[in-house]
């Protein structure tokens, strides 16, 4: 849909928050494309200061739909107790209905006024809120959230954010925020302002531009709403965290999916994705892990030259898109090992090498 809006950057550098750690808030990071293009992101992006969460914060309570940073990756907000809000966001990212949402929320106080606890659920809590886990829950049936939030399921999947700029709003709001990944459904996850323009920049009102994002990947989902817990998606929480808290964490059951990230085909790019590569073909650029790339390819980023995973982890989704484009006709990905933040990793990019 088209917006009238007016323009986000009327925040002074001295007004702007400060977030991961002691860095100001920057200007907008605006996509290289000048003329209308550029204008249009400099209406939209806005950097993070007292006068734009307010705001973002009335946009929102208004059923409006805002893009804001998180640990993880950027989300698409919308109230998560209007069920035209979240509507809307279904409709801006193109997703399935049967698709539930993560709904975010400040604290563990505000996340036991919409889903049932356990002992379980709570020592998780104590050990990874806030942070990047989703935890699946039997939803309150007073808790007032919308229905198609959680996909007409009897669980909410939920979570408090670690990241300042998505506290704050979740404050000045007042509300829970529905917030999936702020893209086209099925797409590469956004980690800057400006994929978040290049995306759905025509169908929300309003993005908060709190820079880069730290973890780069979207959320573990834990699912505690039955007796035997159960990995729905890997994520920053890794799984042998949650074996050493919980003990065995079994694989998801089939049938509809309780958290995003679950559809076969999911994080894609534009042009094919082939893994395990370890020779070059045709014209492939080539997303490298470790010391040593094999030569031949038409450009190489590198994910970790030292072979870290969480700095893998949080280039792979800008990587990914600064690579999909001619003149290459493929991104190769070299292998990436299976443990720890590798199993999330690995697991998005299986997701996005599927046929569509």
């Amino acid at each position: 849909m088209s917006r009238t809006r007016r323009p986000a950057n009327n925040c002074s550098p001295s007004r702007r928050l400060r977030h991961s750690s002691t860095r100001v808030a920057p200007t907008p990071s605006l996509p290289r494309k000048r003329g209308r293009v550029r204008e249009a992101a400099l209406a939209l992006i806005s950097p993070v200061c007292p006068e734009a969460l307010a705001r973002a914060a009335g946009l929102l309570q208004a059923g409006r739909l805002v893009a804001f940073p998180t640990e993880t990756v950027y989300g698409l907000g919308g109230d998560a107790t209007n069920e035209r809000a979240v509507a809307e966001i279904f409709a801006a990212k193109g997703r399935p209905s049967f698709n539930p949402l993560i709904v975010h929320v400040g604290g563990l106080a505000e996340a036991e006024a919409l889903a049932i606890f356990d002992d379980r659920a709570r020592r998780v809590v104590a050990k990874f809120w806030p942070g990047p886990l989703t935890l699946v829950l039997p939803r309150r049936a007073d808790s007032g959230l919308s229905l198609l939030a959680s996909a007409g399921l009897h669980t909410v999947a939920i979570r408090t954010p670690a990241h300042e700029v998505a506290q704050a709003l979740l404050r000045e709001t007042g509300r829970p925020i529905a917030a999936p990944s702020a893209n086209r459904s099925g797409r590469v996850s956004p980690t800057k302002a400006a994929h978040v323009f290049e995306e759905i920049g025509d169908r929300i009102d309003l993005i908060l531009d709190g820079g880069r994002t730290p973890v780069g990947l979207e959320s573990t989902v834990l699912d505690l709403s039955s007796g035997t817990p159960a990995l729905l998606r890997p994520g920053g929480v890794t799984s042998e965290q949650l074996t050493e808290l919980l003990g065995p964490i079994a694989a998801p059951a089939a049938g509809q999916p309780k958290s995003p990230g679950m559809l076969a085909s999911h994080y894609a790019t534009s042009l094919p994705l082939r893994l395990e590569a370890t020779a070059a073909r045709n014209v492939e650029a080539l997303l490298a892990f470790g010391p040593d790339a094999p030569p031949g390819f038409a450009e190489v980023l590198w994910l970790s030259r030292s072979g870290d995973l969480a700095e893998a982890a949080a280039n792979l989704f800008a990587m990914l898109r600064a690579l999909d484009r001619p003149p290459f006709t493929g991104i190769a990905v070299m292998p990436i090992p299976e443990h720890g933040l590798g199993r999330a990793i690995n697991d998005r990019l299986r997701r996005a090498a599927a046929p569509r």
